[in-house]
């Protein structure tokens, strides 16, 4: 079976990025729409790019969030 993965990162800011690796196709987006649902929507995304895996046929990607700071000292 393929490997696949989705690495997550949140930062001290409560920015979330990810990184889709191993899946094919446009099924990416399919396998990651839970992420974008808890984050906020497509509201809530302020990047997205295509990784070079996306170029190579199988399909990755990274997005970045910005978390609304709420309960935190800024």
């Amino acid at each position: 079976m393929h490997k696949q993965d989705i690495e997550i990162v949140i930062n001290a800011k409560g920015e979330v990025t990810y990184q889709v690796k191993g899946v094919k196709g446009g099924s990416c987006f399919d396998a990651t729409k839970f992420l974008d649902q808890a984050l906020g929507g497509d509201a809530a995304i302020v990047e997205q790019e295509k990784t070079s895996e996306f170029y190579e046929g199988s399909e990755g990607y990274t997005s970045t969030y910005q978390g609304s700071g709420e309960g935190k000292d800024e």
